[in-house]
This record gives structure tokens, sequence and C-alpha cells, in this order.
């Protein structure tokens, strides 16, 4: 072939066009092979203990939960059927907090504490042979903020809620970040410039008979830091948001730590339900003045359903040892991600190193003949650096890997 694009040489050429063409696909299939298999084992770290962690929180809520309506059933079992609602509602909202809905802790806390004031009042401050109406619950619900039954318990309940869910909700948003991260790299958009570079570089030689040459080391980090030109400025953010995630991992232990929090909830709303009780007759003045007397309608209140055994044998087994689960999972997990540090910083020396160049003393390929060594100048890697390589031009910045640098600005400032 005489019309060739890229393999042009002195010397025959065993390709035609289509043959090029067929190459050129090749070159660029064979780099994000590469890519991708540099990136296996960093993106299932993280896509595995992101799985991890959001099973563990899971299993607390189911825990925290149970422990909770258990109270109900086992001290208060003449109200735990209406409780026992209220009690679901709120580990659903946790859940949803937790995993990234946009919503607030104190908002659903506060939601709480005011749907268990009726059903307090109902059975424990002011009970009678009858319940009280809907439309006088519903007065009550309105009035808690107002009568404060439950002393500063719920404002304690919100504190807690507030300092231990956040932390654990941005460590799972950032888990998720790092593998869209390593999606978007692992996925490039290479310039028409590179991709014939590439193609240069692993399937020129091919064309001269020479299938068994490798490219010289300085030619092959020359192609593949200006291909990659755009991926070396993640490395300062990279590095930012993994030393983030450390102090992030070291700020949730201590007494603000989830499982902490969690599975004590229960004995929160008994101090909340002790509280009522020992005020109840001034609440009962205090109410009347808001609301009037009790209006009231025949009664419904079925005793516990809640079926306790029901989970209980696979989170026994759970709660016994889970905080120092956690945190260990925690500290194991950043000590293996600390080693991915520099990953974005290395990567175009690592493709070279590992697979895609000669060894040093051989006879390479420098994208025109095999030589003993590559003569020109070896340029470092980022978007700077390429004004000076001898072998591709780099043109401005990939949106796409602007938008994932400012997703990982924005997480760490998080």
């Amino acid at each position: 072939g005489v019309d060739l694009q890229v393999c042009t040489s002195k010397n025959p050429t065993c390709c035609t066009k289509k043959m090029e063409e067929m190459y050129q696909t090749a070159a660029k299939q064979d780099i994000q092979q590469v890519l991708q298999t540099s990136s296996a084992t960093l993106k299932f770290l993280i896509s595995h203990n992101a799985a991890a962690f959001q099973e563990t929180f899971e299993i607390l809520i189911r825990l925290a939960e149970n422990y909770t309506s258990t109270l109900f059933c086992n001290a208060y079992g003449n109200m735990a059927a209406e409780a026992t609602v209220h009690v679901q509602e709120f580990f659903t909202d946790v859940g949803l907090f937790l995993f990234g809905t946009d919503i607030s802790a104190e908002e659903f806390v506060s939601r709480f504490f005011d749907s268990l004031f009726p059903v307090v009042y109902n059975h424990v401050i002011n009970p009678g042979p009858t319940d009280i109406s809907l439309e006088y619950a519903e007065c009550l619900r309105v009035a808690r903020r107002d009568i404060r039954p439950f002393g500063n318990v719920p404002k304690k309940a919100i504190g807690q809620m507030g300092r231990a869910l956040l932390p654990s909700r941005t460590f799972l948003q950032a888990l998720n970040l790092g593998i869209e991260v390593i999606n978007t790299t692992d996925h490039l958009h290479f310039s028409k410039d590179c991709s014939r570079a590439l193609l240069r570089m692993q399937y020129c030689p091919h064309c001269q008979g020479l299938t068994l040459s490798k490219p010289c080391m300085g030619y092959c980090l020359n192609i593949i830091r200006g291909c990659l030109a755009d991926v070396a400025e993640v490395d300062l953010h990279w590095r930012r948001y993994i030393q983030s995630l450390e102090e992030l991992s070291r700020a949730m232990s201590g007494a603000y730590d989830i499982e902490h929090v969690l599975l004590n909830f229960h004995s929160v709303v008994n101090d909340a339900l002790v509280q009522a009780r020992i005020n109840g007759p001034e609440l009962s003045e205090q109410v009347n003045k808001i609301c009037g007397p009790p209006v009231r309608k025949p009664k419904e209140s079925p005793g516990c359903s809640f079926d306790q055994n029901k989970d209980n044998q696979g989170l026994k087994m759970f709660s016994r040892d889970s905080e120092e689960t956690l945190t260990n999972r925690r500290k194991e997990f950043i000590s293996h991600l600390r080693l991915y540090r520099a990953f974005y910083g290395g990567l175009a020396d690592q493709l070279c190193g590992n697979e895609l160049a000669a060894a040093d003393g051989l006879s390479c390929w420098n994208g025109e003949d095999v030589v003993r060594r590559y003569t020109h100048r070896v340029v470092g890697s980022g978007i700077k650096a390429q004004s000076a390589n001898p072998e591709v031009k780099v043109k401005g910045t990939d949106p796409v890997i602007s938008q994932v640098i400012d997703k990982l600005k924005h997480v760490i400032q998080v």
C-alpha cells in the first residue's frame, strides 16, 4: 500500500490502508485494556469495601430497630403496636439519610418524637378507658415541640444522630465517587493525535515485518504521558482524596461512633419515656391549656405484634463484636488504599514498565526503526510538560476529566 497515513516508511511495507485502519482500532483497544487491567485491583478494593460497609450499616439499622421495638414490647406492652410503626418509620429515615437521600437528621428525629408523644400521652400520661381521637392526637403531635414532654432528650438525640450518621454517609459517598473516578479514567476518549501515536508505537513495526520488536522505554513514556496528560492532572486531587478519607475514618470512632449511637438509641427512647412519666401531672395541665380536655373514641390498642425472634439469631452474632469489626475493617481498608496514593501520578510509567516497552539494554522501536536506544528528550507527566513532547501534540484539558476533578475537590471539601 502506498497510501498509508501513519505507518509510512522508506522500506517496503506489508500493510494496506485497510490493515492500517484495523491496527488503529486495535491500538486503541489495547491501551484501554491495559488501563483497565492496571486499575482492576484498586477498583475491586474500593467497590468491594463500599458494598461491605453498606451491608454492615443496613444490618446495624435493622438491629437498632429491633432493640427499640423490643423495648416497647417488654416495658410498654400496651402501646407497643402503635409505637412500633413510628419506630419503623424512624429507622427507614435513618437508612435514607445514610445512603444519600436529601433529608435532614434534625427533621426526622424531631418527627419521631412528635409522633411518639400522642401515643405516650394516651397510654402513660393520661390513660383512659378509651383512646384519644385522631384530631386530638394531631393537636398533641403539633404541640410536642412547645410542651417538651421528653425534656432535653430529643435535642440530645438530634446531636448524636447528626454527628454519627453524617461521617458514615460522607464515607459511602466518597467511596462511590472513587469508583466513578476509576471508571472515568478507564474509558478515556483519545485524541486523533494520540491515537495515531499509539498506532505508530504498537503496530507500525509490523508493517515492516518487525512483529517482535517493542517500543523503547523513553519513546513509550513520551507517547503514554502525552495520551494520559489529563489523567496525570488527577494525581494531586487523588492523593488529597485518600488523605481526607483517612482523616474521616479516624474521626468516625469514639462517642459518636455509628454503632454506638444506633445500638444505644433504645435507651435514649427509654430516657424520654421515663421523663414523660415523671412530669405526667404537669404535662396533663399544659396539654389541657393547648388542646383542651382529651376527646376519646373506643379503644383499639392491640398488644405487641413485633416478632422478637425473627432476626435475632443472625443479628446477635453480628452485634457481639460489631464495633470492633467496623473500626478494624475501616483501618484495614484505608491502609490498603494508601498503597494507591500515587496511582495516577505513576500510571504512564507503570504501563510502559510492566506492559508496553522493551526491557533495558534490548534493541527497540523508536517510531521509525529498530535502534539501540531512544535519543529524543523524554518529557514529564501532566499537561504543562507536554508542550515539549516530540511524539504527541496535546491540546487543552478533557472536560470529562475536569468534571471528575471538580467532584473530587467537592468531596474533599465535604
